[in-house]
């Protein structure tokens, strides 16, 4: 029997046969190559009981090598020949193929396959169940979710708190607060418990589309359904309360969450000096920082740039001081913010010349990093030594740097700066 070609844009002058390794080479490394192959290669002509015929893990193989160059119709071509050879698609050939559809906005054909899946005996894997939710949520077919949800719960797969998990997310990350609210409370009903990962997205994404009323709403309703919240909802709240400029509101939030908790300890406690901090309130500063460290927990480097942005903009060069020295004393290694909270406060005072004392204590010449919490920039923004050398490692593909260089650098600018005022 002839063998047909597999796709009119695959073809060369005769139509390609499927080749296969020789009967020495191991099949499971094997990917079915689309064009033709070596002479020594043997070929599938049809069905006589002589030739090899393609295995399952096979036949998906060469589908994906086409999907994953997302070229779905290609691929359907492709699928739709190789039944015609007496193939039967496996759950992940069609899976595979309804992901590359929804991924480039054909939505009929997803459908038809997802429909194709889910009334036949298939299982489709929750990972699959994840992607195609995604793919939609990226595309704004919000229904599509929502039918998605609706169906796998119907057949009882066995995974439908997670199928509702993932709903609540997908809406949550695009901003459709009602979509889930309602996924929520449909959820609720089908007698579905409310897990910590739908609960503190709920929180998540109340506190980065909704109003403060909202954020604590949903605050309130995640400490009735006794569930933690964890680091991300957390920090979401923090962005909120910051934005707002809600400090004392922020503070008391965080003392209702908890400080004694150690998995997020660290993040709390720098959160409540940030809040301090934001307004200039050292004395409290200081005595929340002694609160920290007699409640056992061991400052980090954001804990000590929080305390040294606040010092540097207030010019108080003898706590920088000593700040910088408790930093050597725990082994807290600096970074680029530390740097900056240095060079910032000596040179709005005009001290340039004691920019070296400070830094002779550490070590100039390592290889500049950041490790600051993002949510100290919210408050305090940041500074110019450091904006100025950021934009340096980033605009160059120098990758020797050294604070030295970085300082170098910047100190010529700001002379340049002085004498450019200067002769006007």
């Amino acid at each position: 029997m002839a063998t047909q070609p597999l796709h009119p844009r695959l073809c060369a002058a005769s139509p390609p046969p499927i080749f296969l390794p020789r009967a020495s080479a191991s099949r499971r490394s094997w990917v079915p190559p689309l064009r033709r192959g070596p002479p020594n290669r043997k070929m599938i002509h049809g069905r006589s009981l002589n030739d090899r015929f393609l295995g399952n893990k096979d036949y998906a193989a060469l589908v994906k090598a086409v999907i994953v160059n997302e070229e779905p119709d290609i691929a359907f071509q492709l699928v739709n020949e190789l039944k015609s050879k007496g193939f039967k698609p496996g759950c992940d050939v069609l899976s595979g193929l309804m992901l590359c559809y929804a991924k480039n906005g054909f939505f009929m054909q997803a459908q038809a396959l997802w429909g194709e899946i889910i009334n036949s005996s298939f299982e489709p894997r929750i990972e699959v169940i994840w992607d195609l939710m995604k793919a939609y949520a990226q595309m704004g077919q919000f229904d599509e979710i929502t039918r998605i949800v609706h169906e796998t719960t119907l057949r009882n797969f066995g995974f439908g708190p997670e199928v509702y998990t993932m709903a609540v997310s997908c809406f949550g990350k695009a901003g459709q607060l009602r979509l889930m609210e309602e996924a929520v409370k449909e959820m609720v009903s089908r007698g579905f418990k409310v897990n910590s990962v739908s609960g503190n997205a709920y929180v998540k994404y109340y506190s980065i589309y909704g109003s403060m009323e909202d954020m604590e709403a949903a605050y309130e309703r995640l400490k009735k359904s006794r569930i933690l919240i964890e680091k991300g909802a957390i920090r979401a709240m923090a962005s909120a309360y910051i934005n707002q400029r809600q400090f004392y509101k922020f503070g008391e939030f965080l003392r209702d969450v908890g400080l004694g908790r150690r998995n997020v300890g660290n993040l709390l406690w720098n959160l409540l000096l940030l809040s301090y901090a934001a307004n200039f309130k050292m004395k409290s500063l200081q005595r929340e920082f002694l609160g920290m460290l007699d409640a056992g927990f061991s400052p980090d480097i954001s804990t000590f740039n929080i305390r040294a942005l606040a010092y540097s903009r207030m010019s108080m060069f003898w706590d920088l001081h000593l700040s910088i020295q408790h930093m050597r004393y725990k082994r807290v290694i600096p970074d680029l913010v530390t740097y900056g909270c240095i060079v910032d406060a000596f040179l709005e005072r005009r001290l340039a010349r004691n920019i070296s004392f400070e830094l002779r204590k550490l070590d100039v010449e390592a290889t500049p990093i950041m490790l600051t919490d993002p949510l100290v920039f919210e408050v305090f923004g940041k500074g110019d030594f450091h904006s100025s050398s950021e934009a340096l490692l980033k605009s160059t593909r120098q990758r020797d740097w050294t604070y030295s260089k970085l300082l170098a650098i910047y100190l010529k600018k700001q002379y340049r700066r002085n004498q450019i005022f200067w002769n006007y």
